[in-house]
């Protein structure tokens, strides 16, 4: 059985899931032009490029929205919440990019998520999904995945799901990586998923009502029966796309099983640490 394990050992977030895919073999043109089937490729360009995180190469990727600043933005934001200390924040670039690769998108004005203004609710992004007419199993996986966010962010606030809403920036990059890695890992007939235990770090976090501990209350929330790992890295490690992608996708958790490897992938975070590579591997392989 073809099968991808998550070795989290720096944590998890959206973006780190698809530089890692892409690093191990995925074709990211041929995801770009499926998430042009939501209509809302105005709103961003990706891009994607070679780094070295303490000794390791490995993909960076970024959502770069274009209808304000040409810097990356923050990912994972897929609550109305900016986590000024993300490990995902886009702000700020440590490493260097051997061959960044950004490609502009056609405008198109006509779909239920095209909104500059405001902010996209769960309904509006389930209904673009299911009219955007992707594989099954990438709705299926992209579905399963909001939901599971949906559902959190509805429990913290104390809302209905129905009543959930994704705050503009947030929504565009959560969108984008949730989709899109559905859209790798079926592209890579993946059969199963596995992945290690996720550590959260620790330390504090700024968002909208204040400050607040880490993992934030939409992780922690994502993560329940899910076995979180010990680090004392001050920082946020994974995020709440990150948690909701392990969360759901995930058949069990625990240590790398045997299998025989075919491709392993690194995908890079943001921030940079002085003893410890901030990247998510990931291991592609056969289990008999």
């Amino acid at each position: 059985m073809r099968t991808l394990y998550f070795d989290c050992f720096s944590g998890i977030s959206g973006d780190m899931v698809i530089g890692a895919l892409i690093d191990a073999g995925a074709d990211p043109l041929q995801m770009e032009e499926e998430l042009k089937k939501l209509n809302i490729d105005e709103e961003y360009t990706l891009s994607w490029g070679k780094v070295v995180k303490n000794g390791i190469r490995s993909t960076k990727f970024d959502v770069i929205l274009t209808s304000g600043s040409e810097e990356p933005h923050e990912h994972e934001h897929s609550h109305e919440h900016s986590h000024e200390n993300s490990q995902s924040n886009r702000h700020e670039h440590s490493h260097s990019h051997e061959h960044n690769h950004t490609h502009e998108h056609e405008h198109n004005h006509s779909h239920v998520l095209h909104n500059h203004h405001g902010s996209r609710t769960y309904k509006q992004i389930v209904e673009a999904i299911n009219e955007a007419n992707f594989n099954e199993s990438v709705s299926n996986m992209s579905l399963a995945i909001f939901r599971k966010i949906g559902e959190a962010e509805g429990h913290i606030h104390g809302l209905p799901l129905e009543k959930v809403h994704f705050h503009e920036v947030g929504a565009v990059d959560s969108i984008i990586d949730i989709i899109g890695a559905a859209i790798l890992i079926n592209q890579l007939g993946i059969e199963s998923v596995q992945s290690s235990a996720i550590p959260t770090g620790s330390g504090h976090i700024h968002i909208d009502h204040g400050i607040y501990p880490v993992p934030a209350p939409a992780t922690l929330e994502i993560l329940k029966g899910v076995p979180i790992a010990a680090n004392d890295i001050r920082s946020e490690l994974t995020t709440p796309t990150g948690a909701a992608i392990s969360a759901v996708l995930a058949e069990t958790f625990g240590s790398l099983p045997a299998m025989t490897v075919e491709s392993i992938g690194y995908g890079a975070g943001t921030k940079t640490f002085e003893n410890h590579p901030n990247v998510l591997r990931i291991i592609i392989g056969e289990i008999q």
